[in-house]
């Protein structure tokens, strides 16, 4: 306790009580830990390996590791460039692409549900010109994609942007002058020193695009083995069988917090 109080002597300074910094640490860290603790310890049952393997589980979990896998490369694939443009393009129009890029982040999942559903359901914006194409996305796995893309690309696309913003203009100057043209700069010199921000980005948007829900089941709602993911077989499982909501609501947690764990790693500058 001496130490804690030469601590807050030191970078406080005197009559500061360190107390009133960890108080309010504690009860916040621990509001956010005993929900997670609860609901783990509530789901060690001799049930939870069927339950977690059951069918239902199994499909859910399959359709949510692929869609989110190809959501993420696809996210990478448009979203790098797009954010490379972000971070050297000057323009006073700059900062209302970045608005509209944001907003997904910040609209309620059933706003962005609804949003895509309008856009390209069968009586959405295009739905009519999808038709004559013979094309209906809604209630697929290509909807699934499309929800999870709409709401998770932009995390991919801020993380880039800010790695390729890091990298020191002099290098790209450098390469200039040694010759290079404009996609030997971007891809031999902005990937390489970039390349943490863009693995981290990667990672976020994996992650979010696992959890996604409201969007999903809004625009392609719920089709066992075609649009179930986790999250929504977790919902459903309140109604139809908990043991399967707890016991994935289990792998989600042991899932994100790898992802966070090397997401972190990542993060950390090496010394």
């Amino acid at each position: 306790m001496s130490k804690l109080r030469q601590l807050s002597q030191q970078f406080l300074g005197e009559g500061f009580s360190i107390w009133v910094l960890l108080l309010p640490s504690v009860i916040l860290l621990t509001f956010f830990a005993l929900p997670l603790a609860a609901l783990i310890l509530r789901s060690i049952t001799p049930e939870f390996f069927s339950n977690a393997f059951s069918k239902q589980a199994f499909q859910a979990l399959r359709l949510s590791l692929l869609t989110s896998s190809i959501t993420t490369l696809i996210t990478i694939v448009f979203g790098t460039p797009l954010a490379y443009f972000l971070a050297n393009w000057k323009s006073r129009y700059k900062n209302w692409l970045e608005i509209i890029l944001d907003l997904p982040i910040v609209l309620p999942p059933s706003v962005a549900g609804l949003a895509l559903l309008i856009t390209f359901g069968r009586r959405g914006l295009f739905g009519s010109a999808l038709n004559v194409l013979g094309i209906s996305i809604p209630f697929t796995t290509a909807a699934v994609v499309m929800a999870q893309m709409f709401v998770a690309a932009p995390l991919f696309v801020r993380s880039a942007r800010l790695g390729f913003l890091h990298v020191d203009t002099q290098l790209e100057e450098a390469a200039h002058v040694e010759g290079a043209n404009r996609w030997q700069v971007f891809y031999e010199v902005m990937i390489p020193l970039s390349v943490r921000a863009l693995a981290s980005g990667a990672i976020l948007t994996w992650t979010r695009a696992l959890g996604e829900f409201g969007a999903t089941i809004l625009f392609a709602g719920n089709l066992e083995g075609i649009t179930q993911t986790m999250p929504i077989a977790i919902y459903l499982g309140f109604e139809r069988n908990l043991g399967v909501a707890l016991a994935l609501s289990v792998v989600l947690i042991l899932v994100s917090v790898i992802l966070l764990l090397i997401t972190k790693r990542l993060d950390t500058p090496e010394t």
